[in-house]
């Protein structure tokens, strides 16, 4: 039976991305929008300036979504610096625990993809986050499916998108926008699970205790 006195925050999720021409930054929103309709709260950070404010809000959310293009089969400068100042909250364990995925985006249909959100789960790893995969399966995949379907690319550690490279931000796969947005509601829906989880085991040691 469930507890009713039990009081469970609303999760709140950061969306940590670098963007060289904006099409990112178009997918950060994206996934901003999927957690805000999972009833979560959303922040939007772009990873090449961070102020103390800003990491302050990193280190108190409860998930961390990053995102990052591809450049040259990897992650950009810019996230990698990003990456490499998080070093001392990795030592310390400051976001050991949290919820983490990622999104990436690349011109080329494949582009080293999967390169890129491996790199952002072995980042989460090294900082002991929980990652969350993209929980769908491949669109686009039968004579029955279309571009337009969710995951049209299949991938399944995170979100992937491609983005034609001489096309503005806002004329992306509006299909990579929606998978973009799952991925940001599947968050926000594993966050709360594990902050209901935790209230659950807290209340039920109070009671034990």
């Amino acid at each position: 039976m469930t507890d009713r006195s039990l009081t469970i925050d609303r999760p709140s999720v950061v969306v940590a991305y670098y963007s060289g021409w904006g099409h990112t930054a178009v997918l950060a929103q994206a996934v901003a929008d999927g957690i805000r309709q999972a009833n979560a709260t959303a922040a939007v950070l772009a990873v090449d300036d961070i102020t103390e404010a800003q990491w302050a809000i990193l280190d108190g959310a409860d998930a961390i979504v990053f995102g990052s293009p591809v450049y040259m089969g990897n992650v950009s400068a810019g996230f990698q610096r990003f990456a490499e100042a998080t070093s001392k909250r990795c030592v310390r364990g400051d976001w050991r625990d949290k919820i983490a995925a990622g999104f990436v985006n690349s011109g080329a249909k494949s582009g080293d993809k999967l390169h890129v959100l491996m790199s952002l789960a072995v980042l989460a790893a090294q900082h002991h986050m929980h990652w969350v995969n993209l929980g769908l399966g491949p669109g686009w995949s039968s004579t029955t499916s279309s571009e337009h379907d969710l995951n049209r690319l299949g991938f399944f550690l995170g979100a992937g998108a491609q983005t034609d490279t001489d096309v503005s931000a806002d004329q992306m796969h509006n299909a990579d926008v929606l998978t973009c947005r799952h991925l940001g509601q599947r968050v926000a829906e594993v966050s709360a699970q594990l902050l209901a989880g935790r209230a659950a085991t807290r209340a039920t040691a109070g009671a034990i205790g």
